[in-house]
């Protein structure tokens, strides 16, 4: 089983109101998980958003903090409610109602994997569930929220920056004939997660590094976003979706030739994002 909820890189000093997440770029596919999956070792990654914490790291260089979870989300799903539990997967849970996430097979103790594979030949014991919750999902949950406080409390605002990666196709259906299409998509829930000037600072520092934005389409925010994003308590949550084939070969899930290149120009937007709030008054609550 993953060794470990999370991993916190912190700063030195602390000088940013800003958090990094990265809650679907754990790789720790314990032999266990591995025996207990109809999936191979490569299949298996395939939900994985394969190596944006290497592209986000260097953000406490900057003064902002960055957790990213240990465990993987084909083994549990970070970025669900906890009681987003699938009856089809595990024993005893009950129906209630319908939720397009639970029904499709990624409930926060996902059934599936990319492209609707299945990741078990069977069910699992409702125990087992509740086991990964309490050991994983809970402390990541946590210990989120206590950078933000830590944040909030030092600088009178608090932004989490929640770090994502896309399929190259999952803008097929959104880009338009003339349109260019974009590189990043940014999703505060329509404005209920962030503030407004929140999001044309992160907008704007993506920009200028020299990526496409678009924002909410098709991605507005899961249930971190919803969760964390509370701008009339003077905290933000902003999801940040990238493009795959930008830095990887998705086929493959290994860094491409633009990896390097594509780091660098990450490395100028956290710098740029981790300077909100500073040398200013805090930012309005809206």
């Amino acid at each position: 089983m993953p060794k470990t909820a999370y991993h916190v890189l912190h700063p030195d000093r602390q000088r940013s109101c800003v958090v990094f997440a990265s809650p679907h770029s754990g790789r720790d596919y314990g032999w266990r998980f591995l025996r207990s999956s109809v999936l191979d070792e490569h299949a298996i990654r395939s939900s994985e958003d394969a190596f944006v914490d290497q592209l986000f790291d260097c953000a406490p260089k900057f003064g902002a903090s960055f957790i990213k979870a240990g465990a993987p989300r084909a083994f549990v799903d970070m970025n669900r409610s906890a009681d987003e539990l699938d009856p089809a997967l595990i024993e005893g849970v009950r129906r209630q109602g319908h939720n397009p996430r639970i029904a499709s097979g990624l409930g926060v103790i996902p059934r599936v994997v990319a492209n609707g594979r299945a990741i078990y030949s069977g069910k699992m014991t409702l125990e087992e569930a509740t086991r990964r919750i309490d050991t994983y999902w809970r402390p990541y949950h946590e210990m989120l929220q206590r950078l933000l406080d830590q944040a909030r409390q030092r600088h009178g605002q608090a932004v989490l920056i929640d770090c994502h990666s896309m399929p190259h196709e999952a803008m097929d259906g959104v880009v338009r004939s003339g349109m260019t299409r974009p590189d990043v998509v940014l999703g505060d829930r329509f404005g209920a997660a962030a503030s407004g000037e929140v999001m044309d600072r992160v907008e704007a520092a993506f920009a200028a590094a020299g990526f496409v934005v678009t924002r909410n389409a098709p991605f507005a925010g899961a249930y971190i976003t919803q969760a964390y994003g509370r701008p009339s308590r003077a905290q933000h949550a902003v999801q940040v979706e990238i493009d795959r084939s930008l830095y990887m070969n998705e086929r493959l899930i290994r860094p491409n030739g633009d990896f390097d290149s594509v780091k660098a120009a990450l490395r100028t937007v956290i710098a740029e994002v981790a300077q909100i709030g500073q040398g200013r008054v805090p930012l309005a609550a809206e």
